[in-house]
């Protein structure tokens, strides 16, 4: 298929579309590819940020870790060839690929994965994950392909952990400018970082695996509004938008043009409560909110439908779930009867803070209607992802927001000191250390179970959903994530057929 605005160009050049080189056209769409992607990241250093857009265009492409998540959640060697494993799980002993270079040519090395940990679990840090790199007691270098990681306290999902983004491995001399010039070991780098509007990787030839790789250009497209992600599919602006909108799939299904990829998650979207604000601070209160959410309408409003109702921060199929739905069920009656014994007189305004992803924009618009047959008023606050990691994430300024927390193995979360959230808890957080220290995986489920029912019975939060994300790709596309347990945008396995 010719690119209409390509022939257009061409005859405005003065070529003769009788003598247009086709074959140099389909080959040319051989080896590029444009996704497109609902919010743009604030910038390009996944250590530095929270927002996971950031790892959607970077992990994988421009930076890389010691261990590579796959899409069915396994874990494989990366930058490490293979790894040992002390009897206490303390202790990792990697063994680094050789002949490995950062793209401006410093070599990699032990030095360079210790310097790495080592930042991220500085005081200076600013890295989520910085917890996980906190309780490095030790990382050693033993040659220049040898570093030996010793954990104060055993993790059983290390390896996972070290597969994502807040892990990569930077360069030292230009770890402080990865945020808009990023420096990593993988296939590709950044060529043009358009801001409001594209984001261009272009295909490192000096990559040491170069000739797999098949997209020799991948641009990145921001695309917030649900029609206009629909109509740039359409019209072939784009050739894949992973996580598309669930309203847009019945136009897309059926379609011979079109492949609509249904994957699982390990996500959570929950309407996140700020426990440090009064009255919420009162878990009657909490109790109260979580009684009047109907979840089923509020999965049909906000994700058509593509989503299971979850009662904890934990989704089924996960290790060690176990079904918390039951503990604050849909009840009216008793959300007005928690509020009036909680002594809140009604209406009681409250701020809902709603990022720009359609799930949280139409999720909002549910959940207020649901909230004000109980006497909350929820003031919708719409506001840019920028304004939401600063204002909401960071400053903690507000009462109410919906948002999907993508990571598999984030309860730690529920433990760190001075979160957004506002919840500090020693009772979980003793508990949450009981979980990280059990060697035995029939220990471990059973500390899961409790952690879980714990925040179901504090309703942390109201917990809505696990979703499922769906990309809708042009069918000739290959390579694409059957299943999401990060966020990731792998580009060096995508190929045209």
């Amino acid at each position: 298929m010719i690119n209409r605005r390509h022939l257009i160009a061409t005859a405005a050049s003065g070529a003769s579309l009788a003598t247009l080189p086709l074959a140099a056209t389909a080959q040319a769409k051989k080896d590029a590819v444009v996704l497109a992607m609902t919010l743009e990241p604030p910038g390009l250093d996944p250590t530095a940020g929270a927002a996971s857009a950031i790892a959607e265009i970077v992990q994988y492409n421009i930076f890389e870790t010691l261990t590579k998540i796959n899409s069915d959640g396994t874990v494989s060697p990366l930058l490490a060839e293979k790894w040992e494993v002390s009897p206490d799980l303390k202790t990792y002993t990697f063994i680094l690929r050789k002949g490995v270079k950062f793209q401006n040519g410093e070599p990699f090395n032990a030095n360079a994965v210790k310097f790495s940990f080592e930042r991220a679990g500085g005081e200076k840090s600013t890295n989520k994950d910085k917890r996980t790199f906190a309780m490095m007691d030790r990382v050693a270098v033993i040659d220049d392909y040898t570093v030996v990681i010793l954990n104060k306290q055993l993790d059983p999902d290390f390896l996972f952990l070290m597969g994502q983004a807040t892990a990569i491995i930077v360069e030292p001399k230009s770890a402080d400018t990865n945020a808009t010039k990023p420096v990593g070991t993988g296939p590709y780098q950044l060529s043009a970082w358009a801001k409001g509007s594209s984001v261009t990787l272009t295909k490192w030839d000096a990559y040491r695996n170069a000739a797999a790789i098949k997209m020799k250009k991948v641009t990145f497209r921001f695309i917030s509004d649900s029609a206009a992600q629909v109509a740039a599919l359409l019209a072939g602006d784009v050739d894949a938008f992973v996580r598309v909108t669930p309203r847009s799939v019945p136009q897309f299904k059926g379609n011979a043009k079109f492949q609509v990829v249904v994957s699982g998650s390990r996500a959570k979207t929950i309407l996140a409560i700020n426990n440090k604000k009064k009255p919420l601070d009162d878990v009657r209160v909490r109790r109260a909110i979580c009684a009047a959410i109907d979840r089923k309408a509020v999965i049909e409003g906000a994700a058509d439908g593509y989503g299971a109702p979850i009662g904890s921060h934990y989704v089924p199929g996960a290790f060690g779930y176990v079904d918390t739905t039951g503990i604050n069920p849909f009840n009216i009656d008793k959300a007005k009867a928690l509020l009036a014994e909680a002594g809140v007189k009604t209406p009681l305004t409250l701020s809902l803070v709603l990022p720009p992803v359609p799930y949280a924009r139409q999720g909002g618009e549910v959940i207020a209607s649901q909230l004000a047959k109980i006497g909350i008023v929820a003031k919708i606050e719409n506001v840019e992802w920028a304004q939401w990691l600063s204002g909401t994430f960071t400053n903690k300024n507000y009462d109410l927001t919906i948002i999907s927390h993508v990571e598999p193995f984030d309860l730690g979360n529920y433990a760190k000191p001075g979160y957004y959230w506002g919840y500090e808890s020693p009772k979980f957080t003793e508990l949450f250390d009981k979980l990280q220290n059990a060697p035995r995986a029939a220990d471990r489920a059973k500390l899961l179970g409790d952690a879980q029912r714990m925040l179901a019975n504090e309703a942390v939060h109201g917990f809505l959903y696990q979703p499922q994300w769906i990309t809708v790709a042009h069918k000739g596309l290959k390579g694409l994530w059957k299943d999401m347990p990060v966020f990731v945008n792998d580009v060096s396995a995508l190929s045209w057929s």
